[in-house]
């Protein structure tokens, strides 16, 4: 009768540990849709080389150093940057060329450069 019993709690513990191995895991299902977009420039500092802000240059507490707005600014392509200055809006302004012409140019906490 021992036997028996045993045999029957081996069969069970054995059954037991098939069982949880093939138990499949949870997966979770992708995203299927992109995020939403803002127009409102209130969007999050977040780096979007593709795209430009509609409302750029958007106001916000601004961490590029002098060195990093200026070199910024010539990464888009703009040359001669001069007159440098963060304003009371967190917005680097200077002055610049691009395609030949002086132009007034911003960047903004979110690294949009824009000329004014």
């Amino acid at each position: 009768m021992k036997k028996i019993i045993l045999a029957a709690a081996l069969l069970s513990a054995t059954a037991l540990t098939a069982a949880a191995q093939t138990t499949a895991p949870a997966t979770t299902a992708p995203a299927t849709s992109a995020p939403a977009t803002s127009t409102d420039g209130k969007t999050p500092a977040v780096a979007t080389p593709d795209t430009k802000n509609p409302t750029a240059p958007v106001e916000g507490a601004n961490s590029f150093t002098e060195e990093q707005a200026k070199t910024r600014i010539e990464e888009a392509g703009y040359s001669d940057v001069k007159d440098l200055k963060k304003d009371d809006k967190g917005i680097w302004m200077a002055a610049g060329m691009k395609d030949g012409k002086a132009v007034m140019i911003a960047l903004d906490y979110q690294g949009n450069v824009v000329a004014k």
